[in-house]
């Protein structure tokens, strides 16, 4: 007795399950594997890149308001290819500097040039973090859907081997309904950490984004500033 007890357990083993579904089901908690696997890649991917951005931000910001040179800042950072805040700071000076070089005389249309740099950049920047989200989103809301189209062909399934079989025991019909279900615990497996992953990377972004606006609109106002500076004196002189 204890024996088939046993045999009992070998047979519904997630393993044994999965080797004894259809192909259908199958092909379903793989493509689900598959993404659960994609899904825990971009999510120690995010992790890496919020991480770094954050400390990248918080170094710029300390060196930015120190009292450094900006020229002596930009010709630093120039060199270097930076992200966020420093790839905002980078452009505005390379517009900065290129309008000076050809005589700006505006002091509007320079600071709308300057503006329109800081937020192509900014653009650029908001797009690589928010990169992948959409995947962990699609993901989230579609695995269960998946899990639960493996499940209804798997029980379609069991209920013709019932059919065939003209048996309705619990032996009989319990394994084929447990092939089933996996699929739909494999599509929650699938989706619910990225779910989670999702939102908590979204506001991530969302905190990265807004600080980079925030810094925009603040050195905006300080070029507007010595813009003003530059270009009134040479206004007043004409």
């Amino acid at each position: 007795m204890e024996q088939v007890g046993l045999a009992a357990v070998s047979e519904v083993s997630l393993w044994s399950l999965f080797i004894q579904a259809g192909f259908v089901v199958k092909l379903v908690m793989v493509g689900l594997l598959a993404a659960s696997v994609w899904t825990w890649a971009i999510v120690v991917n995010k992790w890496m890149v919020f991480n770094k951005a954050r400390r990248q931000f918080d170094q710029f910001e300390q060196v930015f308001w120190s009292g450094q040179s900006l020229e002596e800042l930009y010709r630093t950072l120039s060199e270097r290819s930076p992200g966020g805040m420093g790839a905002i700071f980078v452009s505005a000076m390379r517009e900065w500097k290129k309008s000076f070089e050809r005589g700006a005389r505006s002091p509007i249309g320079l600071q709308m040039r300057i503006d329109r740099a800081m937020d192509v950049t900014l653009a650029r920047e908001s797009e690589g973090f928010e990169a992948k989200l959409s995947s962990l989103a699609t993901i989230g809301s579609a695995a269960p859907f998946v899990g639960l189209f493996g499940t209804v062909v798997g029980i379609m399934t069991s209920f013709q081997s019932i059919a065939g079989s003209k048996s309705t025991n619990l032996a009989v019909v319990a394994p084929g309904i447990a092939e089933a279900l996996l699929a739909t615990a494999i599509g929650l497996v699938a989706a619910i950490p990225a779910v989670i992953a999702y939102n908590k990377f979204s506001g991530d972004a969302a905190k990265l984004n807004a600080r980079m606006e925030a810094f925009a609109d603040e050195f905006s106002a300080i070029l507007s500033r010595q813009i003003d500076e530059k270009l009134q004196p040479r206004q007043a002189a004409q």
